[in-house]
């Protein structure tokens, strides 16, 4: 873990703040790699803190001013969707993705997670730099590819929602199980614990009933069942 030690930039009265970066990545010469790119681009960002695990990451965001903080997707024991809704929860004002991966689907997850954007590590230097100053502006980042692929998924989700009427399996669901499928998709970004708090059950109770309410309905993840929910009104009708 590593807070930044280098010098402050120089601003004259009325001049903005330097973009304050977070570098989060397991692999320590990508880590330095991406923190001379950062550093490159002074005065109009600099890096704030570099962290190769999960707990370093939310270690550094407690203390520092994170504007964005870029993530990688791959951080060993932890998936950094895992992470996106923590930083959040901290503090950091954006979160970008950094990912080797071309899984379409855990680009979606990590946009419904709460992440700004997604950018690919084979990305260009100055495209990386400019899709850290589109997401700090707010814009959704999202390279041509993927934009692609993601507006095809979309458009045939809605297609399946319009000809597709109340799943039976909805029957098969307890009052209690669709309340928790209320709970987890109106709070999608927040893990797992933050919800059954909300629930008033531990952890593991959430985890035996999403294990038998994915069973009833035949998915897999919290992302299938948000899927699930939407296209037959579950998210908002708890009768």
């Amino acid at each position: 873990m590593q807070h930044s030690s280098g010098r402050s930039a120089v601003t004259t009265p009325g001049a903005r703040e330097p973009i304050g970066i977070l570098l989060v990545d397991d692999q320590r010469t990508v880590l330095r790699g991406l923190e001379l790119l950062v550093e490159s681009a002074r005065p109009v960002m600099r890096v704030v803190g570099t962290a190769s695990t999960a707990a370093e990451a939310l270690h550094v965001c407690v203390g520092m001013r994170t504007d964005v903080a870029l993530v990688d997707l791959d951080l060993g024991m932890t998936h950094g969707n895992d992470l996106i809704p923590e930083l959040l929860r901290l503090g950091a004002r954006r979160v970008l993705v950094l990912t080797g991966l071309g899984d379409v689907q855990a680009h979606l997850e990590a946009i419904i997670a709460g992440a700004q954007g997604v950018v690919h590590k084979e990305a260009a230097p100055e495209m990386l730099l400019k899709a850290i100053a589109k997401v700090h502006a707010g814009e959704l980042w999202l390279d041509r590819v993927a934009t692609y692929q993601l507006v095809g998924m979309l458009r045939r989700r809605v297609a399946i929602s319009r000809v597709l009427r109340t799943d039976r399996r909805v029957s098969n669901l307890t009052r209690r199980e669709r309340e928790i499928i209320v709970a987890v998709c109106s709070h999608a970004g927040s893990p797992a614990k933050a919800i059954a708090a909300m629930l008033d059950i531990t952890e593991h109770t959430l985890r035996n009933h999403l294990t038998s309410i994915y069973e009833k309905l035949g998915v897999a993840t919290r992302l299938e069942l948000f899927e699930f929910a939407q296209r037959n009104a579950i998210a908002s009708n708890t009768e």
